[in-house]
């Protein structure tokens, strides 16, 4: 897997804290999968270390739904930058901020834009 360079990965978390404060984000499992349903959600940004029943809640009805899934830095960096001590996966539901996640990711991987989430066997 693609590791995220300290620079990108502090830009990627500022975009998730101001997409959370300013309600273009979701935060946890539960609500990313109700926006996923809605059909509101963009983006997720996975934390490599989730346990693997959040994974199994999580990955099927994201690929379900061909919602693109990236890797974040681990659960308790990315829930300290949503006011939690750990989570799972951050939604983006602003499509604007996700189109901004995604040049991000895509100027550092080189033209993906996407980093391999870890899929259950």
């Amino acid at each position: 897997m693609t590791e995220l360079s300290a620079d990108v990965e502090r830009k990627l978390l500022g975009l998730l804290g101001l997409g959370v404060r300013s309600r273009g984000a979701v935060v946890g499992v539960q609500q990313v999968r109700d926006a996923a349903v809605r059909g509101k959600l963009k983006l997720a940004v996975v934390a490599p270390d989730i346990s693997r029943h959040s994974l199994d809640k999580v990955v099927p009805l994201l690929t379900a739904r061909r919602i693109r899934m990236v890797r974040g830095p681990s659960a308790t960096v990315l829930g300290a930058t949503v006011g939690r001590d750990a989570t799972a996966v951050v939604g983006v539901v602003d499509g604007q901020l996700a189109r901004g996640i995604r040049a991000l990711l895509e100027t550092s991987a080189g033209g993906t834009g996407d980093a391999p989430v870890p899929r259950t066997p």
